[in-house]
């Protein structure tokens, strides 16, 4: 079945069901962009409505990971981060109609994984006794969109950020969880840094695509940052960087990103 890109990302926002925040479709098309729309928050499923962050909503540490439980409290705020950037994604496709359509159609592309994604981290809560949704879900990227005025904005905080920051996330949690034996959970996170090292080359190509000439890559990059975060966001507590060489990632750029 065939549907407008357009009409697709308002069903996604607009959805009260999981299914239908992850439906996707058979093909899609982008004859009708139509004019930018702006969603100050999406819908959300009952009982997967966003909750105000506490301390005591930090992740469990890494020496924790031999309980099932921990993995999963894990696991569930990845899924939420997940279902954030579907959202985001839609809100993007809606937000920039008149962005290239290879921007419009990679980044449908990337939304379809991130969909995917999710699904995976669905099966794997329920193989370890959790549903999505039995633990608190947070705003997060949402509190960005008013500063995602432009495409080279959105690169620049979802893949250049959020993303990036998953090249080292991903391979940290997964070779924690292969420590704890759970090789299910540790293969789930190989997948994702498998597909973020993609979605990260796509940001990296449109943020080249995108800047002045003036500028440098990573200058461009701060520019099209949210105010509210600093470059730190763009890495975890070791850097990865042969994951973002295959990105395509410069090394001036991640040598800034070290020194940041």
């Amino acid at each position: 079945m065939s549907i407008e890109i357009r009409k697709w990302a308002i069903r996604i926002l607009s959805a009260d069901t999981i299914e239908e925040k992850l439906y996707t479709p058979d093909e899609l098309t982008d004859h009708e962009p139509g004019p930018a729309m702006i969603w100050n928050e999406p819908v959300r499923p009952v009982g997967m409505g966003f909750q105000l962050r506490k301390r005591e909503g930090k992740l469990p540490p890494f020496q924790s990971h031999h309980d099932p439980n921990n993995r999963a409290a894990c696991l569930h705020r990845f899924a939420g981060h997940e279902l954030l950037a579907v959202e985001i994604m839609a809100y993007a496709l809606l937000r920039f109609p008149d962005a290239p359509s290879h921007f419009r159609k990679g980044l449908a592309h990337t939304l379809k994984e991130e969909q995917e994604h999710v699904r995976l981290y669905i099966k794997e809560l329920e193989r370890l006794g959790v549903k999505f949704g039995d633990l608190p879900l947070y705003r997060h990227f949402w509190c960005h969109t008013p500063y995602l005025n432009s495409p080279l904005s959105y690169v620049s905080v979802m893949s250049l950020t959020f993303e990036m920051a998953n090249l080292d996330f991903a391979p940290m949690y997964g070779s924690s969880f292969e420590k704890a034996g759970d090789k299910a959970a540790a293969k789930l996170m190989a997948r994702i840094l498998k597909d973020e090292i993609a979605h990260v080359s796509f940001g990296w190509r449109w943020l080249q695509k995108f800047k002045k000439k003036e500028l440098s890559e990573w200058d461009t990059w701060k520019e099209g940052q949210s105010p509210l975060l600093t470059p730190k966001r763009a890495r975890g507590f070791l850097i990865h960087e042969e994951h973002r060489k295959k990105a395509g990632v410069s090394e001036e750029w991640i040598e800034n990103l070290k020194s940041s």
